[in-house]
């Protein structure tokens, strides 16, 4: 079994000529065709163990790898779900043909079972792969630009992204390098493998991506599951970025909004182990984002009463137009690729973080008892102390579904579905009540006042609604206790 450091880029395919003109690079470079088909199951029993397995063929040699990612790779999650920098197991052997070797030699057979007589092709990975040798300070970094296309099927998409392979020297010296290309071609971290664009090519299209589970070890330390935290956050904004940088849908402006929140969520939540000054530097360029975001989604949050919908058009295509231009920003650029690189080399963690489990009982209690404590009597709150009650909502909603993993009882998960169900009553009910009382500001900035009224019957019902969420949320039994 080998390991590899590595951090993947992506770049727009019609600047990899570009790329490969850039001055810095060295002249030699070795230009390889590869031909790969990866193998599954009908039921995609490797890809839910987070595996992936391949025969490659570069000339008249045929290797089989497979590799394995999730527990291995820094930022944690399943195949694909890491923050751009990851180590990986990998196993590799020469082969005679397309047909893979399914025995002991592999770790494929054990784990499946009988259900490795029923692997069969599942997409093909075409690229042009383009490497160089790259001395960056006191660092040998392997440098390969792949340019090709997956397929699956009748349908294709296409490869175009940078892979440094750190092959002695600091890692940091990856991100150096990967700031030098980008002052010349924008890049931007790779959050998904081939294999993973290839089983995602076998699916519908997708219009947005939601935030998947974290897998986290009861026994893990807490530092290292806020590294699988933020690793999964990341890529669940840049998921939906993607989406939004191809064509926008307001559903993926919604998630990538959901994903810059709960990674700030994440951050007040790790405060404790987390350097104060990478803290707050981080909350206040993500702050910044939510607000590029937030403009639009208030639009498109109030452009679903049809009534309203053709007169906020030109004001709703000028906010969707600026996000395009902010999400291309070299400003994004810089804030993806910082966070990778923080996240990557440990987030400047120290050593004592203690175990996470015992972290998250001490987070879960503390927010649960501020929101029971602050949204006593809500009915009677003003509209400022609800919002902050709501906020609170969201960040105990986000921990708890952070910190699942951590709490896997059978009891547990009973309990922890009630209390995010309830959580998500509060949430859903104090957000819409927000609405309500935010649009007649927002009507009147973009020249409708006229629309610009509460209904006081629609918001005596809201709040009825929200205040009776609110008591099932405090009567709701605590996961995280094993009573």
């Amino acid at each position: 079994m080998n390991r590899e450091i590595e951090l993947k880029l992506e770049l727009a395919p019609d600047a990899a000529d570009a790329f490969g003109r850039l001055a810095f690079l060295p002249a030699d470079s070795h230009a390889t065709a590869l031909q790969a088909i990866y193998f599954d199951t009908p039921d995609r029993d490797l890809a839910g163990r987070g595996m992936s397995l391949r025969i490659r063929r570069s000339g008249g040699k045929r290797v089989q790898t497979v590799k394995a990612d999730g527990d291995d790779r820094i930022g944690g999650g399943r195949i694909g779900s890491g923050t751009g920098l990851f180590a990986r197991a990998e196993w590799e052997m020469p082969v005679a043909d397309d047909v893979p070797v399914l025995d002991a030699r592999t770790p494929v057979a054990a784990m499946l079972g009988e259900a490795v007589h029923a692997m069969e092709p599942a997409f093909h990975v075409d690229v042009e792969r383009r490497t160089w040798i790259v001395a960056e300070d006191a660092a040998e970094i392997e440098l390969v630009l792949d340019r090709g296309q997956v397929s699956a099927g009748d349908r294709q998409a296409p490869i175009c992204e940078i892979e440094l392979e750190l092959k002695s020297g600091a890692p940091d010296a990856l991100f150096r390098f990967a700031r030098r290309v980008d002052a010349e071609l924008a890049v931007r971290p790779g959050v998904m493998t081939k294999a993973e664009r290839g089983y995602r090519l076998r699916d519908a299209v997708a219009l947005s991506v939601k935030a998947e589970p974290v897998a986290l070890d009861p026994s893990m330390a807490a530092g290292e599951a806020f590294l699988r935290i933020g690793g999964s956050c990341l890529r669940h904004y840049r998921l939906n970025e993607a989406l939004l940088l191809d064509h926008y849908d307001d559903r993926a402006l919604h998630q990538a909004r959901v994903a810059v929140r709960r990674l700030r969520s994440a951050l007040w939540l790790f405060r404790p182990i987390l350097e104060e000054a990478d803290v707050a530097r981080f909350q206040g360029e993500l702050k910044w984002l939510a607000a590029v975001l937030g403009e639009a989604r208030d639009l498109d949050v109030l452009a679903q009463d049809e009534e309203l919908r053709e007169r906020l058009e030109a004001a709703r295509a000028q906010a969707h137009d600026r996000v395009r231009q902010w999400l291309e920003s070299a400003r994004v650029r810089a804030l993806l690729i910082d966070l990778v690189e923080w996240l990557a080399l440990g987030a400047g963690q120290g050593e004592g973080s203690g175990l996470a489990v015992d972290f998250a009982v001490r987070r879960l209690q503390r927010l649960r008892k501020r929101i029971v404590k602050r949204g006593a009597h809500l009915a009677k709150l003003d509209d400022e102390a609800r919002h902050e009650v709501r906020k609170d909502a969201k960040k105990l909603r986000y921990a708890s579904e952070f910190f699942a993993g951590l709490f896997d009882g059978k009891k547990q998960r009973r309990r922890q579905a009630k209390f995010i169900a309830a959580l998500e009553e509060v949430q859903t009910g104090l957000g819409t009540l927000n609405d309500l009382i935010a649009a007649p500001a927002l009507l009147a900035e973009y020249g409708l006042a006229d629309e610009a009224r509460v209904r006081p019957k629609k918001k005596r019902k809201l709040l009825a609604e929200a205040a009776g969420a609110y008591e099932e949320l405090v009567e709701a039994p605590r996961f995280w206790e094993r009573s």
